[in-house]
């Protein structure tokens, strides 16, 4: 819908094949292929080898096609460690298989992280020259003020308490990892009164490290805005409700393969 809503590729490209809103058997020949989910069965892995062998570009789009997504965290070990620990959990399903990143299994150009990627970020890779300045940070984007004066002592859920909305969501006890995060989403959760969950994953300077350097930031970034306990910020930020986004920060570091470059993220 994001891609749909664009409206500007309209003018340089035609779309051939999009089940969602069009009726196609297969991919046909294509200059510009955008994938949009994980590899889950060997008939998806067919058709995303088929489709990527009849084009000249291969763009994977959102959270799912970059790290799995959802249904890859089955198979995380501390994923698991985390959901066997909760032994007062009740009626929970059972995590779910692995659903591998496309470029497991073939090579990808560039990646368009989010979820989704905002009309404007589908822009950037699809028009070369479209003008976007991709900020370092959600951080960056968002621009609410820091009050030195509020220093909260305990983590507040997302639903709870009254969004303060020109103060930095930390300062009122938030779980915000927006300094960390990919910027050019324009800040639009951050700004409405969410918290960032890193839905455009690790910004420059975690995208080539393990994933204990971009956790280390966050405590150190919590402990210089507020006195939250540090084991109350690392239960948060490994808790199944943040697991979709925030253990793909250890995708990028390359776990088992070389690390995407920078270059290659949008």
């Amino acid at each position: 819908m994001a891609l749909l809503n664009a409206e500007d590729w309209i003018d340089h490209f035609d779309l051939e094949y999009m089940t969602l809103v069009m009726s196609a058997y297969d991919v046909p020949e294509v200059e510009v292929l955008l994938v949009s989910g994980g590899v889950r069965t060997e008939y998806d892995l067919f058709k995303l080898r088929r489709a990527v062998g009849k084009t000249n570009q291969v763009i994977a789009v959102g959270t799912c096609a970059i790290s799995g997504g959802v249904a890859n965290l089955g198979e995380r070990p501390e994923v698991n460690e985390i959901f066997l620990a909760n032994t007062e959990r009740l009626h929970l399903p059972d995590l779910l298989p692995t659903c591998r990143p496309i470029d497991t299994e073939v090579k990808v150009d560039l990646y368009l992280p989010g979820c989704p990627p905002t009309p404007e970020l589908f822009m950037a890779v699809l028009d070369e020259s479209a003008e976007m300045e991709i900020a370092k940070s959600v951080c960056q984007e968002c621009g609410l003020k820091k009050a030195r004066d509020m220093r909260p002592n305990h983590l507040l859920g997302f639903q709870q308490g009254e969004v303060l909305t020109e103060i930095c969501l930390i300062n009122q006890g938030y779980l915000c990892v927006g300094t960390s995060t990919r910027g050019g989403c324009r800040a639009i959760c951050t700004l409405a009164g969410f918290p960032c969950v890193g839905c455009r994953g690790p910004s420059d300077a975690f995208i080539e490290k393990d994933s204990q350097a971009w956790f280390k930031s966050i405590h150190r970034v919590f402990s210089h805005m507020t006195d939250i306990p540090d084991e109350e910020i690392d239960f948060a930020l490994r808790s199944p409700q943040l697991s979709l986004f925030l253990f793909q920060f250890a995708d990028y570091a390359g776990e088992g393969q070389l690390p995407r470059q920078k270059e290659q993220v949008v």
